[in-house]
């Protein structure tokens, strides 16, 4: 039985997916980073194997997420891909046709535009984190809420409060001003949620044209509130599909196996990674004036990823 494995390595969470050769999903797995991405990397790999079937074989491996070339230097990935490439594959996938993709995770949130099956258009946040989920997970702290919850108080609010959204600071403050006032607790959280959403059309989705069918995804897409706000301030309907929160891993899934094929060999290392140990290191190339930061990853005394220069100097096979 062939197999393919997606891992997105992000600062936040780390998912990782095996599909079979059907693009079925046979073991899907969501797990924190923790700051500690090469342990999140090996604890993933060693936590989905026992639900794999024994005769599988993984025949192909993709990697994206901002640890990418971490990810693809460990696990011996066949294609590294950024992340809006590998978010619109899988949202192709599962939605045929899908026009818009949201994509809001926990330190960045993103929009992508498609036609005809085509990326024409996307755009990331820069700067803010009003618009990403480590702004509510601040807030459901604050509130002393758990997060899994927040969604379900948003949904039961009878008059919403509105609250600055355009950066996180303003709005804890205009929350706290909120609840001094007398507001009650789902009102608020409403009032957030809605926060969120206008920051999100504000400044990622600026000059966007947001077309049906529109699929949103990545962690924050748990959060039915979230969803109810995004269809009331665009005022249509919004699609999450089953496996909205490994999306990326499920992109890289399928561009493997479309890389590798039926013939061609797989760079992967097999499962026992999980006990080999990686250090990291990073210098600067002092070769030209542009002296770049070059990341290497060593397994022992081998060298077995360097990435990060503007030339090919560094790179190894």
């Amino acid at each position: 039985m062939r197999g393919y494995l997606g891992i997105d390595v992000g600062s936040v969470s780390t998912n990782v997916v095996v599909l079979d050769e059907q693009d079925e999903v046979l073991a899907d797995l969501y797990i924190r980073t923790n700051g500690q991405p090469i342990k999140a990397i090996q604890t993933g790999m060693e936590s989905i194997r026992p639900e794999l079937p024994d005769d599988l074989k993984i025949c192909g491996v993709g990697t994206t997420g901002s640890g990418r070339q971490l990810a693809a230097a460990i696990v011996g990935a066949d294609v590294v891909k950024n992340e809006i490439t590998a978010h619109a594959v899988a949202a192709l996938n599962m939605v045929p046709g899908v026009r818009t993709i949201l994509e809001i995770g926990g330190q960045d949130s993103k929009i992508i535009i498609l036609r005809e099956g085509v990326v024409t258009d996307f755009a990331m946040n820069s700067v803010c984190a009003a618009g990403t989920g480590s702004f509510l997970d601040q807030q459901a702290s604050r509130l002393t809420i758990p997060i899994e919850e927040f969604g379900d108080y948003a949904l039961k609010a009878r008059s919403p409060v509105r609250i600055a959204g355009r950066c996180t600071v303003f709005a804890e403050s205009d929350m706290i001003h909120k609840q001094q006032m007398g507001h009650n607790l789902e009102d608020i959280i409403r009032g957030l949620s809605e926060a969120l959403v206008r920051n999100y059309l504000n400044n990622v989705g600026k000059g966007k044209e947001i077309l049906e069918p529109i699929v949103f995804q990545g962690g924050v897409a748990a959060n039915k509130g979230i969803k109810a706000a995004f269809e009331s301030a665009l005022g249509l309907t919004v699609q999450i599909p089953k496996y909205f929160d490994v999306m990326g891993a499920v992109g890289s899934a399928l561009l493997a196996r479309e890389y590798v094929g039926r013939y061609r060999p797989t760079n992967f290392k097999g499962f026992d990674v999980t006990h080999d140990t990686f250090a990291g290191k990073s210098f600067n190339c002092s070769g030209c004036s542009n002296g770049c930061e070059i990341i290497e990853i060593s397994n022992q005394a081998a060298v077995v990823g360097r990435w990060g220069g503007r030339c090919n100097k560094w790179e190894i096979a």
